[in-house]
């Protein structure tokens, strides 16, 4: 008999649901995309029924378009955007408030104050991540101190906290189950790194009660059952859970030490398999945990970029350059370059390797020749100029140029972006046939939770290049596009 595994990429502005047979091949597939909210500038938030909402729809959609029936799944994996926080009612089932989303930076100044205490060295070490309104802990602290009662009701444990991944563990078992994988605790700010446990001295830094925690656990391996939710049967294996990024780094079946992929959706993310060890950088990038099958556990090196495909919805919904986002390629080819034109996409901040929470987005060089095609160009090498700090700092911390470079994501579909990425890089870059390796790596740590896949040689077995791109910029071309870039991060952060 046929077995199945259905794959939750719970993302930033969509959820995606997969269905993949045993030989990893993809059956069925549907993303349902759900509202945006902006309270206020610099401010993310989500309403947990959207996703929930949303969640539902592109599984009963996924499993349609497969033609296969709930009863024929054997396992359920979830991958999720990671640090975006939400707080709920044990009882009800029900949030305090809309979840707090990973771009949001209301917290800034707190981590400022923070920072300005001489706290971030200590929680570098312990953690891995730095300061920054990017992770969960401080997001947490603003509901406790801004929704009423919630502090009390946090300390009687009558609250519980988690990541998007651990609220859709909740529902999907009818309250039954209320823990997260290691790859997510890794980014809350609470957990110590080596330990990978809730760390004590972490939650009192930022007044976080031990009570709201889930437990945590590895990344494969049976959570729970469903229990109550339509469409799906009761019994069914949630049997895998990893962060977005790292269960693209699954996918991507980067299993040996130094292998690295970049995923470019609403953020831009670098991760470098970093072995079995904890790695400090010394180059502002980010220590964290990859993956956890039962006792083997592997490390990663990540740099983030905020905006990557964001910046491109922006030039569709802010200025409405086109209808579509697929349509920013045929734009910016209509031009042979951006024309002197650069565009720093901090909308959010920067992140790694800059962290300038202040940073603000930012487009130069304009003059009266400049149109719209310049623009959209110009956005597009604004991502690959990020990712290119990315990898320059990853390179020097691991003292040696990175030996492989594979991407995925909605926006590594564009050829004009990855082009100009690997002159940048000087690197081929490896784009797979399957794009929607945060899905596999999903399903893949579901299958192995559940004895589907033996292990992992399978999934590099079932890898497939689907397109090469091989640098052919010259280097003099490359050096100039470097320092227009240069002086334009310059501005964005004055």
């Amino acid at each position: 008999m046929a077995k199945y595994v259905l794959a939750i990429d719970q993302g930033t502005t969509g959820t995606t649901a997969l269905v993949l047979d045993q030989q990893l091949a993809v059956r069925g597939k549907r993303n349902v995309e759900f509202r945006q909210i902006f309270p206020r500038p610099g401010w993310v938030e989500h309403d947990l029924e959207d996703i929930w909402a949303s969640t539902l729809k592109a599984i009963s959609a996924a499993l349609r378009d497969a033609s296969v029936k709930p009863a024929q799944l054997e396992a359920l994996g979830i991958a999720n955007q990671r640090e975006t926080a939400l707080l709920w009612d044990r009882r009800t089932g029900r949030p305090i408030h809309n979840a707090i989303v990973w771009q949001d930076r209301r917290t800034a100044d707190a981590c400022n104050a923070l920072r300005a205490a001489g706290k971030e060295p200590w929680v570098h070490e312990k953690t891995g991540l730095v300061l920054d309104a990017y992770f969960s802990a401080t997001k947490v602290r603003w509901m406790l101190d801004n929704v009423k009662g919630a502090q009390v009701r946090a300390e009687r444990g009558e609250l519980a906290f988690g990541t998007v991944d651990a609220a859709l563990l909740w529902r999907l078992t009818g309250g039954a189950v209320h823990a997260t994988d290691v790859t997510n605790a890794s980014r809350t700010l609470l957990m110590d790194l080596a330990g990978r446990q809730w760390d004590d001295e972490l939650c009192q830094l930022f007044g976080v009660p031990r009570a709201v925690l889930p437990e945590i656990r590895p990344s494969a391996g049976v959570f729970g059952t469903v229990k109550g939710v339509r469409g799906l049967p009761d019994g069914l294996p949630i049997a895998g859970i990893a962060g977005d990024q790292q269960a693209a780094l699954v996918g991507q079946a980067c299993f040996a030490e130094g292998e690295a992929k970049c995923t470019y959706g609403t953020g831009a993310f670098l991760l470098m398999n970093a072995g079995n060890r904890p790695v400090t950088s010394r180059h502002g990038l980010l220590g964290t945990v990859a993956w956890q099958v039962g006792g083997e556990v592997a490390y990663a090196l990540e740099g983030s970029a905020f905006i990557a495909g964001a910046v491109v919805q922006w030039l569709r919904d802010g200025l409405g350059l086109f209808r579509k986002s697929k349509e920013v390629e045929a734009l910016a080819r209509k031009v042979p370059d951006s024309g002197g034109v650069a565009v720093v996409p901090a909308l959010a901040g920067l992140g790694a390797p800059h962290w300038r929470q202040d940073a603000r987005g930012l487009i130069s060089g304009i003059d009266r020749g400049t149109t719209k095609a310049h623009i959209a160009r110009a956005a597009l090498e604004g991502i690959a100029f990020e990712i290119y700090d990315l990898a320059q700092a990853m390179s020097q911390d691991i003292g040696k140029p990175m030996p492989m470079f594979r991407v995925d994501g909605g926006a590594s579909t564009n050829d004009l972006l990855m082009q100009f990425q690997a002159d940048l890089l000087q690197t081929p870059i490896e784009r797979p046939r399957m794009v929607e390796t945060t899905a596999l790596g999903a399903a893949f740590l579901a299958g192995l939770g559940t004895g589907v896949w033996p292990g992992i040689k399978e999934l590099s077995k079932a890898w497939r290049a689907g397109k090469q791109f091989r640098p052919r910029m010259k280097p003099q071309d490359r050096d100039e596009h470097l320092a227009r870039w240069r002086k334009a991060i310059d501005r964005a952060c004055l």
